[in-house]
């Protein structure tokens, strides 16, 4: 009888389990996010936040229980570079479980497993684009001709500043490189005739 035996073996002997859960690992570590079972989901959580947590503290010993429990170096150096300074402030519930529904073949229960600091679709987070936008809306109590007035006034304020622009533009070397540009072209449609 299994009492008290909080291990979900996932139909597997010990030693498929294990590389099972270590190429999950690794594939959530460098992926930020995958999808898979909600049973092996689950045990995926218990076996990398241990790993994650260590992962605060850059020490030898702890790059080298990492490395020895996920048996690859480009997602230790994952762990230790991006993911670890995203987490630092972290104290833990560094994975999220989503459940997706279930899988159309044999009706097993899907879900997507994902670093908590990499989703920039969480809510309260929104991103920079979405922060921007803005919805206009019209100002109550304010006609379309108040509006036109009151740009009309900033426009006859901005003159004097949009005359000295103008100028500033009409000064430019760059008329001065148009002339020459002509001056090119002329001589060379001379040079046309001449032959």
């Amino acid at each position: 009888m299994r009492h008290g035996n909080k291990v979900n073996h996932l139909g597997r002997k010990t030693a498929h389990r294990k590389s099972m859960l270590q190429n999950l690992a690794i594939s959530l570590i460098e992926h930020k996010r995958i999808k898979t079972t909600l049973a092996k989901a689950k045990e995926l959580r218990k076996f990398v936040e241990p790993i994650i947590n260590k992962s605060k503290e850059d020490s030898t010993p702890n790059r080298r229980l990492a490395f020895d429990v996920l048996q690859n170096k480009e997602a230790v150096k994952e762990l230790y570079g991006n993911v670890r300074g995203k987490i630092a402030n972290r104290n833990g519930g560094y994975t999220r479980i989503l459940k997706i529904g279930n899988r159309l073949g044999d009706n097993a229960e899907l879900a997507i497993i994902e670093l908590v600091d990499f989703n920039e679709l969480a809510p309260g987070k929104a991103s920079a684009a979405q922060k921007k936008k803005s919805r206009r809306q019209k100002k109550s109590g304010t006609s379309v001709v108040e509006s036109v007035v009151a740009k009309a006034e900033i426009l006859v304020e901005e003159k004097p500043v949009m005359e000295e622009i103008v100028e500033e533009v009409v000064e430019t070397p760059v008329v001065e490189e148009v002339s020459s540009n002509e001056e090119n072209e002329s001589s060379s449609e001379e040079k046309k005739e001449d032959a």
